[in-house]
């Protein structure tokens, strides 16, 4: 009779975890006990759980990946890049958040504490080594967002949007959890580099399970990232919620589903990259196609940029079909680009929100520069990035994406890409033509605070400056994926 061992797992390692957890646990006990004038406290302790979660992820990043609780957990030096990006998203996401929440009486602590429940998630899908382990991160996220999409109980497109998201959310989490016991009753275990060393010894792809697994993992991924024809819940979500909220869903989320993606369709089903690559494909055509050219109709400008994410995800997952290293790390120098071009985007329209009025019209938009030339100046740089003009931040993260196809040898895809990709341009150059050349429908000035300004300065010129020297952060990718 065999005797069963205990292994006492290495905590260090999920350290920042442990703390981000505890600290989202004391924040709501504390909340509790304060009135409304010292909500800020909630607040300042939510950016120092950040902060010092960034730097314990820093100071205990070893270069080596290093397995932990029984190999469902790996600290890797992917994992802790993507990290770090995700606490400093996060933590401009609570600043532009700050000042919108207090005008609008939604400035509780029910949203910082959702949302470091929602970073915990995502630190624990970017650290997955079990499919177990991946489903318990994207469902504490998930939840997060459920219930921070519902947060002003009393607007019914709030709620509605919320009722969508969740049940459409849970159907995705269903469909992705079906898929993996799929993998799981093949291979037998839940282990990702199990499942991937065993999945690659396989002597054809004609398994009718694996097929239906892969089938059943990618319609769950793409109804997480919004793909089409998957997308449906994108619009009205970033419509309906607050501002706040949809800054929240639209940035950091999005670099936690590129490692999800890394996860699961590199490192766990590498075996069958022939199987997915063939929906990826598809997946990305239709939702470059879907995701410019509907966007062009649209008036609100949450809208518009809820169906720029989705093209955004189709040539993230460009990046991701070719199966190679350099595309990988293509994909992640895109999502990380497009998290703060976002976090730019989202963050203008509350510069210009005010009481009573949510600047979310692109109307609202019109004589910007005659108001306030800077920050027509910080949105011009916004713009223009997405749009992918040379030589923006944008345009280099979509060339990387694009030589990664080619070499792929799938040159025509490529060409398909910058087609819908011109055809983009025109909406996000249409905004740049509102703030210059239109006539100010609202003259009142803007009565944004001091540190939103100086924020939203900085997340401008920070894409200035990827833009002028894009070297770094595409070398650190790089580096992050050997």
């Amino acid at each position: 009779m065999s005797s069963m061992t205990f292994e006492m797992p290495n905590f260090a390692l999920a350290l920042p975890e442990i703390f981000v957890l505890s600290m989202a646990c004391l924040i709501l006990l504390i909340d509790l006990f304060l009135s409304d004038r010292n909500r800020v406290l909630t607040y300042l302790m939510s950016q120092a759980t950040l902060v010092g979660a960034a730097i314990l992820t820093v100071g205990l990043h070893s270069g080596e990946p290093q397995l932990t609780f029984g190999g469902s957990f790996i600290s890797d030096t992917m994992g802790d890049v993507l990290k770090v990006f995700i606490y400093l998203v996060t933590a401009v996401v609570f600043l532009y958040s700050r000042e919108y929440l207090r005008v609008r009486q939604l400035f509780t602590g029910e949203y910082f504490v959702l949302g470091l429940f929602g970073v915990l998630g995502m630190m624990v899908m970017v650290s997955a080594h079990s499919f177990l382990t991946i489903y318990l991160g994207l469902e504490l996220l998930s939840l997060s967002l459920y219930a921070m999409v519902a947060l002003q109980r009393d607007s019914v497109t709030a709620t509605e949007a919320a009722m969508k998201y969740f049940v459409l959310g849970s159907l995705a989490s269903g469909m992705l959890l079906y898929g993996l016991s799929m993998f799981y009753g093949v291979t037998g275990s839940l282990d990702i580099a199990e499942v991937g060393a065993y999945l690659k010894q396989l002597p054809g792809d004609n398994n009718i399970v694996l097929a239906f697994g892969v089938v059943f993992v990618v319609v769950g991924l793409a109804f997480k990232l919004g793909a089409v024809p998957f997308h449906m819940w994108v619009p009205d979500v970033y419509h309906g919620a607050p501002t706040s909220v949809t800054l929240y869903i639209g940035t950091a989320p999005k670099i936690a589903a590129f490692a999800m993606l890394m996860r699961l369709l590199v490192e766990g089903l590498g075996g069958l990259h022939v199987q997915w690559q063939d929906m990826l494909i598809l997946l990305a055509i239709v939702s470059m196609a879907v995701g410019n050219i509907i966007a062009i109709a649209q008036g609100n400008i949450k809208r518009m940029l809820a169906y720029s994410t989705i093209a955004h995800v189709g040539f993230l997952l460009l990046g991701v079909l070719t199966g190679t290293a350099n595309g990988y790390s293509s994909a992640m120098f895109y999502i990380i680009v497009y998290a703060i071009m976002a976090l730019g985007g989202f963050g203008m329209i509350m510069l210009l929100s005010r009481a009573g009025f949510e600047s979310d019209r692109i109307d609202d938009f019109k004589g910007l520069n005659d108001r306030s030339p800077w920050f027509a100046f910080i949105m011009l740089i916004l713009m223009i990035s997405m749009a992918g003009v040379p030589v923006s931040v944008g345009f280099w993260a979509k060339l990387a994406v694009l030589q990664a196809v080619v070499r792929a040898d799938m040159t025509w895809l490529a060409v398909v890409a910058v087609i819908f990709s011109v055809i983009g341009a025109y909406y996000y150059l249409r905004i740049v033509k509102v703030m210059y050349f239109d006539k100010a429908e609202e003259t009142a000035p803007l009565a944004s605070s001091f540190d939103m300004r100086v924020a939203m300065s900085a997340n401008g010129l920070a894409v200035f400056a990827l833009g002028v020297y894009p070297s770094a952060l595409t070398a650190l990718c790089a580096a992050a994926l050997k």
